[in-house]
């Protein structure tokens, strides 16, 4: 992205105490709603509207008419997991900068450092209400737990764990490795602002079928209580579906045709129409700004669904790769954000990342972003409200632990790693001549996809298009110049000590 919105550096020396530059608000008197519902793992080419739905045998009707009613990107890019994905979006800077660039482990010293001032304490101290129910997925250390870092409440698994968490136990008993107590295994938990964690009950397959719809209600409690309060919310829910294993409720057991997966999508769907008609009973439609986006792209090849013959994974629509690549089809899926009278309802292929939504709501809510550190994140406000139709970002790092593997520039993706060799087609795809067939890692040549032409990323045309190495390598400086005042904590790494 352009040097001002990659780096924004206070001048003088930096103080001790936490400094802000403080963006007006856009509403004037009655800031608006949050309810943000991230969905797991869902890819771009599952939900209706991007060319899944009823084309993959799993109908998302309600998804889709919130497409219908919405902003709708196309060109929404995350990192490339699921705790990557979510410290970025809570910190408004590459994950990599909290040392949380892979994906976070039970037991693990991996952990949201003290030091990040998240999007819930941004909207806490401009007056909201906050909540989150879900998965928090971003370390177990006591200043990194959600009620201290800026939500009012929380419910839900271990905030260490993801949604594979209960398996622990079962495993343990059929590998004869382990045999753990039901009452010492993974918990759902509970805390309000600045309280320990209360284990509430063992998180069982039986609690992981359910346990969106207890999320949703709990959200739902939530959003009644602030309106009688009078109070404006931020109500953060991270729900489930579609992470593996995909347990659906028995109510939606075979309710597609392709599987449990299948099954678990289209119950994703009927909790968004569950949360988006409480809105609507509650009389808060017009007040909220409703987002539905999901952390990366799909689950794939390494699971398979319990009890069936089909395949326990998404689609990254025409996109290749999946969770945990650097590829386009990783870091590329679905995000819909809706405001009734304020966002006009289209589609737009404006380059949008996940980090943006912090700036942007800070300046839909009146909130301070941080000024004492790189904030990566940039204001798509002109964007949403329709002021403007370009947007403000042209370019988009990613990291997978400490190293830099790939940019997006423009429609251009250059790779500076094989990070996947062995997959079909992928270590190779089809390499020109010339500087083309050395090309990474081998002599120091990037690889070089046009993701528009080629979004299946099977022609290297780095020799030929040369010209992109140039603009890409200046994102790259301007990333490293924000480094030599604001260093990175030591990359997230369970391998070497």
């Amino acid at each position: 992205m352009r040097r001002h919105t990659t780096l924004q550096a206070v001048g003088g020396a930096l103080v001790v105490a936490v400094t802000f530059a403080v963006l007006p608000a856009l509403a004037a008197e009655k800031k608006p709603n949050i309810l943000f519902i991230l969905a797991d793992n869902i890819g771009y080419g599952d939900i209706g509207v991007y060319g899944g739905g009823e084309l993959r045998g799993a109908p998302t009707p309600r998804l889709d008419q919130l497409a219908a009613e919405s902003l709708r990107l196309t060109q929404f890019l995350v990192e490339p997991g699921c705790t990557p994905s979510r410290a970025a979006l809570m910190t408004a800077r590459y994950s990599i900068r909290s040392g949380l660039s892979l994906v976070a482990v039970a037991g693990s010293p991996i952990s949201l450092p003290a030091t990040e001032i998240t999007m819930a304490e941004m909207l806490r101290d401009a007056g909201y209400a906050t909540a989150m129910f879900g998965k928090w997925h971003l370390g177990a250390q006591p200043y990194s737990l959600p009620q201290n870092k800026g939500f009012d409440e929380f419910y839900g698994i271990p905030p260490s764990d993801t949604w594979d968490a209960f398996l622990v136990i079962p495993r343990g008993r059929q590998t004869r490795t382990i045999e753990i107590p039901l009452d010492k295994g993974p918990q759902i938990v509970e805390a309000k602002r600045g309280e320990l964690l209360k284990a509430v009950k063992p998180y069982t397959a039986e609690v992981r079928r359910d346990i969106d719809w207890e999320l949703a209600d709990r959200g739902i409690d939530f959003m009644q209580r602030q309106k009688a309060a009078g109070k404006p919310f931020f109500l953060y829910l991270p729900i489930s579906r579609t992470h593996f294993p995909n347990l659906p409720s028995k109510h939606f057991e075979g309710q597609s045709r392709i599987g449990q997966f299948g099954d678990s999508l289209m119950e994703g769907d009927a909790i968004v129409g569950k949360m988006l008609d409480s809105l609507k009973d509650l009389g808060l439609e017009q007040d909220t700004i409703v987002v539905f986006a999901s952390d990366n792209g799909p689950q794939g090849e390494v699971v398979r669904e319990f009890g069936g013959d089909m395949p326990d994974m998404g689609s990254p629509g025409p996109y290749r790769g999946e969770l945990g690549d650097a590829s386009e089809g990783s870091i590329r899926t679905a995000a819909l954000i809706r405001w009734p009278g304020q966002i006009r309802p289209r589609s737009t292929y404006v380059m949008f990342s996940i980090m943006d939504f912090f700036p942007t709501f800070a300046r839909l809510a009146g909130g301070k972003v941080p000024n004492d550190r790189p904030i990566d994140g940039v204001d798509q406000t002109d964007l949403l409200l329709g002021t403007s139709d370009t947007g403000r970002r042209d370019a988009l790092l990613t990291f997978v632990g400490a190293e830099l593997v790939a940019v997006r520039w423009k429609q251009f993706r250059t790779y500076f790693a094989d990070l996947a060799p062995g997959r079909s087609g992928w270590g190779g795809g089809h390499l020109l001549p010339g500087t083309g067939s050395s090309a990474a890692p081998m002599n120091g040549y990037p690889k070089v996809f046009n993701i528009e032409a080629d979004p299946r990323e099977e022609h290297n045309i780095g020799a030929l298009y040369e010209w992109v190495i140039g603009p890409t390598l200046k994102v790259v400086e301007d990333y490293k110049a924000s480094l030599n005042r604001y260093p990175n904590p030591p990359a997230a790494n369970i391998t070497r000590f």
